[in-house]
């Protein structure tokens, strides 16, 4: 039994290993191609751009462990399958439950690890590398030119645009104080604005402009007769140059990437584990709580009969003039008939005013309760996807594992077609649960555990399958299912 053991952890552990790796490269191809915009021409050194992609990789791994629980398991049974080993572990008396129980091990392992690590290490890793990219979009070309004013983000420039969008200006002027013995003064039309590729220089493309530089007041010069050329003090060489079309390049070494407080980010709910994430529930609980006895209290303060209660419930004398006037009975009953025409029209505006202040009071506080109970949902879904990820690699492995054993095909061919085919259901499910739970079509329970309960089915009918060596569509399957599970 040790021997089996050793053998179906070693059979597992070769594949896993390789394909969580591949689809790990995979998804931080993706997630570079998706941000590949706000990377490249930043001046970002070497050394950000891996703290990012080491955050994202980490914040990845829920992505990447089902399909390489999922891909392994089919090679491992796949290749068991295809030797006949599987089928000589079989006709010793062995079970494929009991073969598959070294596994089972370990996947509840993996599945137990990967809570914790959803629970504690991803909320941290999603505030890096949120507060990291929120910095890096913030870095751009046209954060640093404001149209109307001067921007002196750069080192030794100063640099006013009239006006313009994106990296397209007009009016441009450009200050030059990078040499201390000469002013240089661009102005330019129009131009464009971007960085270099390493992004170490910001380059203005200008377009009908000139340059004027002058020099730093000139000490006096003397002529071999002892009569001075000029006189210094004032006097200052200077030279104009004018252009159509000119590249004026800038160096932006003193421009770095400037680090925002993680605070920011701290309370968002991919930030919190299942603990911070039930507090914040039972916080928005008591607002929603507050938010509604407050709205019930004014509403009652607009109304007589409770400002009458109001005034009981306060006041220590009796009798109280204010509540008997607010509690008064009218001796008669009013119509609309005993108010003269202008009394008829104010009450009927006094009403409309009232009514119209009843209707925004209603839908303001309305809004309130959805952006609580919006929030709530949000963290419940962010709640629930922790503790459905586990749930999700155990009943994938079991999807995988019979699978491998019925096609019978091991290694990189027919198992990952086949594993891409069911994670490519499995992502659906899960984006689709996700997208209705957000727009409140179901519960957030319902919305994560979607593709749970989608594959549990297909994981059970699979594993009957494989254990009774029949085929999916095989009669006898169904007989031996509908019986409870006996064998033939």
């Amino acid at each position: 039994m040790k021997k089996l053991t050793i053998f179906s952890i070693r059979s597992f552990a070769g594949p896993f290993v390789v394909t969580f790796f591949i689809s790990m490269f995979m998804l931080i191809m993706q997630f570079t191609w998706k941000y590949i915009d706000d990377l490249m021409g930043k001046g970002l050194s070497m050394w950000v751009i891996l703290e990012l992609l080491f955050y994202v990789s980490a914040s990845l791994i829920p992505l990447a462990l089902p399909l390489s629980i999922l891909l392994s398991s089919i090679m491992t049974f796949g290749n068991l399958a295809e030797n006949n080993e599987l089928t000589a572990l079989k006709s010793s008396g062995m079970s494929l439950l009991r073969i598959m129980r070294p596994l089972i091990m370990v996947i509840l392992l993996i599945a137990t690890g990967t809570f914790y690590f959803a629970n504690y290490v991803i909320p941290v890793a999603n505030l890096k590398w949120h507060s990291l990219i929120f910095d890096i979009q913030e870095t751009k070309v046209a954060m640093l030119l404001t149209p109307g004013s001067y921007s002196k983000e750069i080192d030794g420039y100063a640099i006013k645009v009239e006006s313009g969008t994106d990296n397209s200006f007009t009016g441009i002027t450009i200050h030059d104080y990078t040499e201390p013995q000469v002013l240089k003064t661009v102005k330019a039309d129009s131009g464009t604005v971007y960085k270099s590729e390493r992004g170490d220089y910001l380059l203005f493309r200008l377009r009908n402009g000139k340059i004027h530089e002058e020099l730093n007041a000139q000490a006096p010069i003397f002529k071999t007769d002892g009569k001075a050329l000029h006189t210094g003090g004032n006097f200052r060489p200077a030279r104009n140059t004018t252009f159509n079309h000119a590249t004026y390049k800038m160096d932006l070494m003193g421009f770095n990437l400037n680090r925002s407080d993680e605070d920011l980010f701290k309370d968002e709910y991919e930030m919190l584990n299942v603990f911070q994430i039930q507090d914040a529930l039972n916080d928005m609980q008591k607002e929603a709580e507050k938010s509604f006895k407050n709205f019930a209290m004014q509403r009652k303060g607009e109304r007589p009969f409770f400002m009458s209660k109001f005034y009981a419930s306060s006041s220590r004398q009796k009798p109280n003039p204010r509540i008997e006037q607010l509690q008064a009975i009218p001796s008669k009953v009013l119509t609309e008939a005993s108010f003269t025409k202008e009394e008829r029209i104010a009450a009927l505006n006094t009403a409309i005013v009232s009514l119209r202040n009843m209707n925004a009071n209603l839908e303001s506080q309305g809004a309130n309760i959805n952006s609580i109970n919006d929030r709530a949902n949000k963290y419940l879904i962010e709640f629930h996807k922790k503790i459905a990820l586990s749930a999700t690699i155990i009943i994938l492995f079991f999807v995988g594992a019979p699978l491998g054993a019925i096609v019978r095909k091991g290694g990189f061919g027919a198992p990952v077609v086949i594993a891409t085919l069911l994670f490519m259901i499995y992502f659906v499910l899960f984006s689709i649960g996700e997208n209705l739970a957000n727009t409140n079509t179901l519960t957030p329970f319902w919305g994560m555990w979607m593709p749970t309960v989608a594959l549990s089915p297909i994981a059970f009918l699979l594993m009957m399958a494989a254990a009774n060596d029949l085929k999916v569509s095989d009669r006898k399957l169904w007989v031996i299912i509908f019986s409870f599970g006996r064998k033939r």
